[in-house]
């Protein structure tokens, strides 16, 4: 009966240190093509022979503070990626795939790999199991045709959902232009031209981003996917603004978990613990939409962890 006892206390002991084994999340300070590379290969999990998707924002306008291609351009290359994006719900430079593709040529995107807009022909529905609001996620058709996604997010503010990072490219940057409704709805309409007269509350919004994380998730297998968060050009706005306001704090590096949560997690962290008084701008903005609400919730939904370490490399 003792050894019994025994076995089971240690048994909890081990799943109780099991659970709060902090995510690893890189940290690279110097923002370069090799140290992108650099942090990538620390992540340890090897894309060799499969076919890539590489989830990143073409950006809404010249002025937007998206990802410069002159960056990423060797990394995705070395990756052999495919630039992977879908129509906004919005009138912009990106609402059709004709004006997406010129944008994204425009902003040199188109040069360096192939972007598919994947619900130019069609989208398909994911399923959430458990979630807040949303039963199922919609997203792009071609999202099927990948086996493995690298996540390439500019880390950065958002006008409506405090900040965008690893989560919100994933659930929003995913979602077909009817599932970008779906979400930012929380399920009560993908009709995007009623969009804006079905706005929820503001948790009901970052709930239903972290139900599409789910699904986007669960379809592709958390063990096919790897993210990177380059926090630069710290602008308040999503690079979805054609006219973002100005940064105010310096860049922090590039970081890199298998973990979205705890990576994200990391980045808020980062700003809020900077020396840098530019950051207050970003802070208002994060804590005035209630943004790290979209952490608590795909933590609740088994993302990944808050808990972390960061793992600084040279």
């Amino acid at each position: 009966m003792k050894k019994t006892l025994f076995a089971i206390a240690a048994l909890i002991c081990l799943l109780t240190a099991s659970a709060q084994t902090p995510s690893k999340v890189y940290h690279i300070k110097d923002i370069t093509p090799e140290n992108l590379i650099k942090i990538y290969k620390a992540l340890g999990r090897d894309v060799k022979g499969h076919n890539v998707a590489v989830k990143i924002s073409t950006g809404e306008s010249n002025k937007s503070n998206h990802l410069d291609t002159a960056l990423i351009k060797d990394f995705v290359h070395l990756i052999n990626g495919t630039f992977i994006e879908c129509n906004t719900a919005y009138n912009g430079n990106r609402m059709s795939t004709v004006d997406h593709l010129r944008t994204a040529k425009e902003h040199g995107f188109s040069d360096i790999a192939v972007v598919d807009i994947m619900d130019a022909d069609g989208q398909v529905k994911l399923p959430v199991t458990d979630g807040f609001h949303l039963p199922y996620d919609i997203v792009g058709k071609n999202f099927l045709n990948y086996d493995f996604m690298v996540v390439l997010s500019h880390f950065k503010g958002h006008q409506m959902g405090g900040f965008g990072g690893a989560l919100k490219n994933i659930s929003i940057g995913i979602g077909s232009t009817d599932g970008k409704t779906w979400i930012h709805t929380a399920g009560k309409t993908d009709d995007p031209s009623k969009l804006w007269a079905n706005l929820p509350q503001q948790d009901d919004f970052l709930e239903s981003m972290a139900d599409a994380c789910q699904a986007v998730i669960n379809h592709i297998g958390a063990e096919n996917t790897l993210y990177i968060n380059v926090a630069n050009r710290l602008s308040v706005d999503c690079d979805c603004n054609g006219n973002p306001a100005a940064p105010e704090m310096a860049d922090l590096g590039i970081y890199a978990s298998l973990d979205p949560v705890a990576l994200d997690r990391a980045c808020v962290d980062a700003v809020f613990n900077s020396t840098d008084p530019g950051k207050e701008a970003l802070i208002e903005r994060i804590n005035s939409r209630h943004g790290t609400h979209i952490l608590d919730a795909a933590e609740k939904l088994g993302l990944g962890s808050q808990t972390y370490e960061v793992i600084e490399l040279d």
